[in-house]
């Protein structure tokens, strides 16, 4: 979903576009959330001890799942991404980019790099947060398999 946003600096009008698209995903025992570089969604229903960056299983949407529109603008070099993990109550907000190396074809997995590195994987770069970052509280709600989340995604060209 496209929103246009209008802005004013120094006197000039402009118009942001931000487009939204959202993931639903479920917790799982597995969840360490220790990973100091990534985050990472999947729609695979398992994780073993190894998937320390893994956050959420069960996923609704792979990367090539993710509205056309929003897929476009994070495959921008200009584009800002702001990706929100909602696992009430809890609330914990990263912030990165996207760019025109991003491919966003996987099937089945999201995830969100620190880096610069780019694989069909990498849904946004250069994130100011990682696995680790997120608040224990969290991570702990995230160990039961029950537990419902979900990643707002915001783009902004």
């Amino acid at each position: 979903m496209e929103i246009p946003t209008l802005l004013t600096v120094m006197g000039a009008r402009l118009t942001v576009a931000t487009y939204v698209d959202q993931v639903e995903f479920y917790g799982h025992p597995m969840v360490r959330s220790l990973h100091p570089t990534t985050i990472e969604v999947t729609k695979d229903p398992h994780l073993t001890i190894n998937g320390d960056c893994i956050i959420g299983v069960r996923a609704d949407k792979g990367l090539a799942d993710l509205s056309a529109s929003l897929r476009e603008a994070i495959a921008s070099d200009s584009s800002r991404v702001v990706l929100t993990i909602d696992v009430p109550p809890h609330s914990f907000t990263v912030k990165a980019t996207g760019g025109s190396a991003l491919t966003l074809e996987s099937h089945e997995e999201m995830v969100i790099r620190k880096s610069t590195f780019v694989s069909p994987r990498t849904l946004a770069l250069n994130a100011d947060a990682a696995a680790k970052d997120i608040p224990r509280r969290m991570v702990e709600s995230l160990r039961r398999a029950e537990t419902k989340g979900l990643l707002k995604i915001e783009v902004a060209t």
